[in-house]
């Protein structure tokens, strides 16, 4: 075992300390539809169309067009297995990813004898040169624009070399040395570095990192407010694991690489240069994604153009994710969680005991509040609370608020306070014409022309689940004796 951290050490750890959440098949798939497909029934969960359900992690080793390829998905399609990971109990994930915001480690670069990810190099200029058959990208369904990254962390930096960042974009194999990548705009900081290269009329050197220490891409999830353009998220997974990333310089390009990853893409975003994602299928669509539809395909998505892929020796890892799956909704949930946190402590300290961002809004559209009011003062706190979390994450659409006796972890509860602690007529918070996520399909003016005037707009939602404080004489739960032994008379 490899005494850094990376994927092939973290699947040994799990592999070892919880096999029933680790799963390796020699079973032949084929990465066009199949494999995504097949984890559909195995452990995608989240908002992915029914049946489906929560099961361990996959590694298919036997890829069809693609042998001595591993592809792994699911690592992170249960809440239990990424606290799992990070041997954190996964109920205060918010709080441990804060502490690791706070106290960053910086990444470390190691020489080119330290990076396996350059075991292998393969150069543009090759004459097979060719990503499609290098790279074992899924196509998740028969509708996709083509075959897509959907795990890979792109490394970049201002023109100045003085700020670098790491995001995660949907990218889409379009020809040999071609990709299409969707930068969503307003807001990652890859945009903000690829927009100061566009007006220089210069392509930006990129590297796209695939199979990585889970810390690594959880970590590189975090957003604005939290972490401010300029704040490289590197230094959250160097804090969980208090162990620095390491970097590599790129072989082709002037940029850092991760020096453990499992394949690397090096290339350069074209300034000026856009192109129909999907080019070569015109079926309308990109890929499944975290609401449970299809994308629409961008007309106009931005281009890498690649000038070499390098890879592990051994049974190299091609990593991805189903875009709906509730690996989805922890890679996007448990950072908003966290920051959520951050900021009502901030603002009202004590107030907000825990975040959760369950599966029914992807872990970006809804999120549940637990509320700790101590006096009469603290009422309307909750609803403070609400509106300073809709302020920092546009993307937010629902807020339920729950008191402390409720496990904002358990659906069937959170409900449950909604019919018995609610009254609509008084309950029920709407904030009409205001931004959020461009993926939600009911965000369109035909479907409410009076409010939402562009596409990209949307009422928010809050449905205040608290009791009032001078009622919750009256709202005591059913109080069972306490048993600590109770689980003797299961053996």
């Amino acid at each position: 075992m490899s005494d850094y951290y990376d994927l092939r050490r973290v699947l040994k750890e799990l592999a070892a300390e919880a096999p029933k959440q680790y799963h390796a098949t020699d079973e032949l798939v084929d990465p066009n539809a199949e494999l995504a497909g097949v984890y559909r029934y195995i452990g995608a969960g989240g908002t992915v169309k029914r049946p489906t359900q929560a099961g361990p992690a996959l590694m298919f080793n036997n890829v069809k067009g693609f042998a001595g390829t591993r592809v792994l998905i699911g690592l992170l399609a249960s809440r239990k297995r990424v606290g799992l990971l990070f041997h954190h109990d996964y109920h205060t994930l918010g709080q441990f990813l804060n502490d690791a915001v706070d106290h960053p480690l910086n990444p470390v670069t190691v020489s080119e004898a330290d990076a396996p990810a350059h075991e292998v190099i393969h150069k543009v200029d090759d004459p097979d040169f060719d990503i499609r058959k290098l790279i074992a990208a899924p196509t998740n369904t028969e509708y996709d624009a083509g075959p897509y990254i959907t795990m890979g962390l792109v490394y970049g930096s201002n023109r100045a070399k003085t700020k670098s960042d790491v995001t995660i974009h949907r990218m889409v194999l379009e020809d040999k040395d071609t990709i299409g990548i969707y930068i969503m705009p307003g807001g990652r900081h890859i945009g903000a570095f690829a927009e100061e290269y566009e007006q220089a009329n210069e392509p930006m050197p990129i590297t796209v990192n695939i199979g990585l220490d889970p810390a690594i891409t959880l970590g590189a999830t975090f957003e604005p407010p939290t972490t401010p353009l300029g704040y490289n998220e590197l230094g959250v997974a160097g804090a969980i694991r208090q162990e620095p990333v390491q970097l590599v310089d790129a072989i082709t390009v002037a940029e850092k690489a991760i020096a453990r990853s499992e394949f690397t893409i090096e290339g350069y975003i074209m300034p000026h240069q856009r192109m129909q994602e999907d080019i070569n299928t015109n079926t309308g669509k990109a890929m499944p994604e975290f609401p449970g539809y299809d994308g629409d395909a961008n007309p106009a998505v931005q281009v890498i153009k690649v000038t070499a892929v390098t890879h592990r020796q051994d049974q190299p890892i091609m990593q991805t994710v189903i875009g709906p799956s509730e690996e989805h909704v922890n890679l996007a949930g448990i950072p908003t969680e966290a920051s959520i946190l951050e900021l009502t402590n901030k603002a009202i300290p004590g107030k907000v005991l825990n975040v959760y961002n369950p599966p029914a809004g992807g872990g970006k559209l809804m999120t549940i509040l637990q509320i700790h009011k101590t006096n009469p003062a603290d009422e309307g706190i909750q609803r403070q609370a609400a509106l300073l979390a809709f302020a920092a994450f546009k993307e937010l659409k629902t807020v339920i608020l729950v008191d402390e006796d409720v496990d904002i972890f358990d659906m069937n509860d959170v409900i449950w306070t909604v019919n018995t602690r609610f009254q609509a007529d008084q309950d029920i918070v709407v904030l009409p014409g205001m931004r959020n996520h461009p993926l939600d399909p009911s965000e369109r003016p035909a479907y409410d022309p009076k409010s939402i005037r562009v596409q990209g707009m949307s009422s928010k939602l809050i449905l205040d689940g608290t009791v009032p404080w001078d009622m919750k004489a009256q709202f005591i739960r059913a109080r069972f004796k306490e048993v600590q032994d109770w689980r003797k008379y299961l053996q």
